[in-house]
């Protein structure tokens, strides 16, 4: 779905877009999972998206500031801010794979 209809739905939806890393990444372990995840910010079009990859699935992405990415995940609200994750392949099969691109290498 297009990033900014999906956010003006703001339900969840499976997302493709690209834009410019605005934040360095950090890295935590979640909540959920216990598995290490990076987060960075992407500035876009319909605005600025945090996205979250996990680590323990894919590999980090070395992204820095500046760069351009394309991205494809899931989209949903995090304390009233979009978060898009599942930036990765699902081995259960439950989502459909995302990934993050980065001067033309794929990270999923």
């Amino acid at each position: 779905m297009d990033l900014t209809n999906a956010l003006a739905t703001g339900r969840r939806a499976e997302v493709d877009f690209v834009g410019t890393v605005a934040t360095a990444p950090r890295y935590f372990f979640g909540t959920r999972t216990h598995c290490e995840h990076e987060t960075f910010a992407v500035r876009t079009a319909a605005g600025l998206i945090d996205v979250v990859d996990n680590v323990a699935l894919a590999r980090p992405v070395p992204v820095r500031p500046g760069d351009t990415v394309q991205v494809r995940g899931e989209l949903v609200r995090d304390a009233s801010k979009p978060v898009v994750h599942w930036t990765h392949h699902d081995p259960a099969h439950h989502h459909v794979d995302g990934f993050i691109r980065l001067r033309g290498r794929t990270y999923a």
